[in-house]
Order: C-alpha cells, then sequence, then structure tokens
C-alpha cells in the first residue's frame, strides 16, 4: 500500500472522530413580531402593498389549505405564512430578507411562500374569470360607457413583460423580449375599475401579443359568439375581428379622430391596471428569481391579490340606451353571408362605430 493513501486515510478517520466529539449545533428561535398588530394601517400598507382587511380575507380563506398539522417545534402560523408572501411580493424578491424580515431560515420562507402561492391560485375560479352574468356584463359595458361613450365593451385588452431569470437550458433564448431581457408575456383582459378578467401567464417573451391572444381560450369563447355582441378593446398590434376593435391607422375626418381618441380612453383602463398592478407587488417589475413554472404561478397569484385588493360593491344601474346605428352594424355582422369575406365584415363594424361617433361631433 502507498504511504501517502495510508497517510490520508488515516487523517480522514481523525477528522471523522473530531466531528463526533462536538456537539450539536443548538436551534435558534428568533423572535417573531406579529405583524398585525405591530403596524398602524399605513405602516401595514406601506410595508404589504395591501390593508389588513385584505390580508384576513385571504387568510379566512385559505387557513384550513396552508396550515401546519401541528403546533410543535414553533411552527409557522397561517397568518405568518401569508404575511411572508404579501413580503416577499411587495419587496425585491429576496428569501433571505423575506426571512429575516419573519424571524424564520430563508428555506422555510421558500416553503411556505410557495405553499400560499398555490392555495391562492386555488382561488381564481372566484376571483379571476370572465363573467357570464347578463347582469355583471350589462354593468361593466355601462362603466366603459360612461368612460367616453364607446358602447359594447366589455373588457380591455393588452400584454405586459414580466421580467424573470434566464431559465437555462437550450430553449432560453425564446424568453428573451425585444427589450433584451428575459421575461413572460403576460395577457390581460380588464374592466374599468382595474379589475382583471383574464390572465394568461404563460408564453415567452419572445411570443408576439396578436399570437398569444389568437391562440388563448378566451379568444375561441368571443369567436363563437358566447358573449353575444360584447367586443374587446385592444391596441394596434392586435387583429381587427368583430370582437376586438382596434383603432385606425390613419386618421382623415374629424369623426375618425374622435373614433380613435374614444377608443384609445376606454382601452385605458388596462394600462393603468399594469401600472397599479405593478406597484402593488414590485418583485413582478424587478424580476421574478424562481423557475418559470413557479413564476407564472406567482403570476397568477398576485392577480388575484390585485382583484381581492380592487373589488368594490357598486349599485347596478340600466345602461344608456345603444344607438340605432350600432345596433344595425351589430345586427348586419351577426347575420352575414357566409360568402363575404370576414375582414369586410371587420371593417364594416369599425366603419359604423366610426359613424356613430360622427353623430357626436
Amino acid at each position: 500500500m502507498d504511504s501517502s493513501s495510508s497517510s490520508s486515510d488515516d487523517e480522514t478517520i481523525i477528522a471523522f472522530v473530531n466531528r463526533l466529539g462536538q456537539p450539536r449545533k443548538q436551534r435558534v428561535f428568533r423572535n417573531r413580531t406579529d405583524n398585525f398588530l405591530e403596524w398602524d394601517e399605513n405602516e401595514f400598507f406601506n410595508r404589504f402593498r395591501l390593508t389588513k382587511r385584505c390580508v384576513n380575507i385571504v387568510l379566512d380563506l385559505i387557513t384550513f389549505k396552508i396550515q401546519s398539522s401541528t403546533d410543535r417545534n414553533h411552527a409557522v402560523t397561517p397568518a405568518q405564512m401569508i404575511l411572508i408572501t404579501i413580503r416577499f411580493l411587495a419587496s425585491s424578491g429576496m428569501l433571505i430578507t423575506v426571512g429575516d424580515f419573519a424571524g424564520i431560515h430563508k428555506t422555510t420562507a421558500g416553503k411556505h411562500i410557495w405553499k400560499v402561492l398555490q392555495a391562492i391560485v386555488e382561488l381564481k375560479s372566484t376571483f379571476l374569470t370572465f363573467p357570464n352574468d347578463p347582469i355583471v356584463i350589462q354593468n361593466i359595458k355601462k362603466d366603459f360607457y360612461n368612460i367616453a361613450k364607446f358602447p359594447k365593451v366589455v373588457g380591455a385588452l393588452d400584454c405586459t413583460h414580466v421580467k424573470i431569470q434566464s431559465p437555462g437550458g437550450l430553449n432560453a433564448e425564446i424568453y428573451r423580449n425585444r427589450k433584451q431581457f428575459f421575461s413572460i408575456n403576460v395577457q390581460a383582459i380588464c374592466d374599468s375599475n382595474l379589475k382583471f378578467l383574464d390572465v394568461v401567464s404563460r408564453w415567452q417573451g419572445s411570443a408576439h401579443d396578436s399570437r398569444i391572444f389568437q391562440h388563448s381560450k378566451i379568444y375561441s369563447r368571443f369567436q363563437n359568439r358566447e358573449f353575444g355582441d360584447s367586443i374587446l378593446l385592444g391596441d394596434g398590434g392586435y387583429p381587427l375581428k368583430i370582437f376586438c376593435i382596434t383603432p385606425l391607422q390613419n386618421v382623415n375626418t374629424p369623426a375618425e379622430n374622435l373614433f380613435n381618441e374614444a377608443q384609445i380612453r376606454t382601452r385605458n383602463p388596462i394600462e393603468r391596471a399594469f401600472g397599479v398592478w405593478k406597484r402593488r407587488f414590485p418583485i413582478l417589475s424587478t424580476g421574478i428569481r424562481l423557475n418559470v413554472s413557479k413564476a407564472q404561478c406567482l403570476i397568477i397569484a398576485t392577480a388575484i391579490l390585485h382583484n381581492i385588493a380592487t373589488i368594490d360593491k357598486e349599485q347596478h344601474c340600466a345602461l344608456p340606451p345603444l344607438p340605432r346605428e350600432i345596433e344595425e352594424a351589430i345586427n348586419f355582422v351577426n347575420n352575414v353571408p357566409n360568402n363575404i369575406h370576414i375582414n369586410n365584415n371587420n371593417n364594416y363594424l369599425r366603419n359604423r362605430y366610426v359613424q356613430y361617433f360622427e353623430h357626436l361631433l
């Protein structure tokens, strides 16, 4: 046997024996502040970007899903879990920072954050779903109409990029967007009160907005006329459809200019919704340091939390009477012969909207 090999084995045995003689590292239980009691309403909102009332609503809905099976070993409570998660979303997204804030190890923080995010996503059918109730749809149309007198609008449509870390692997570059950072291109539809009605978070940053829309479930539902004569408003990056009205590229008359102005003003809530959403949860802007599937889950969870924070009860009231010109245009489109090219139908409907705004001049 080689003498150098024998010496190395002896050193390994000696090191192992020395470790056996060392005392086990003592467990450390850090102080965990009760943030509901520690901060007043304003200070609480500044740190968590949600009011205490909103947090308690979420807590009541998911406590049974996230609570520990035992209180042994200084278990983290559901209230602490959800505040850890919201603090994570409302800060830079660093687990060690959130762990220190909550008085737990970063590994424990990561485990509980993921548990809470999954529980929140399960609330999607309640807080993030396109309405089917005719009364709800009618009130959404009323609120949009009150912005700039654009009738039949049930949603404002657009996409926004949510920054993520490089996913790695051979396909990482498909997540690099036109601004040269890695992202998920998120499609959203909102109402006039900035509440999200539909969110799609499964597309990579290089995907075009119109491609995402044409491959989404909500597109198929509108194409099948599930929402009747209701329409969405999109920007110039989207295709003109009988259910998706886009602005005119070239404006030649006062009526066309008024149409474009009304279309842009009525579509504006989706831009504002993105701004509020990303200010409420800065992790969407600074970058999500999770793998893609977890990042997609986080995006949906923040959209649900955003909706809970913006839901407000309003009295139902009747819609203003619909102008006859728009009714005639919609009736024409609904009963158009199959041999007429679909693009002509779309242009016809938009032109009739222009004629309607001409009467408002």
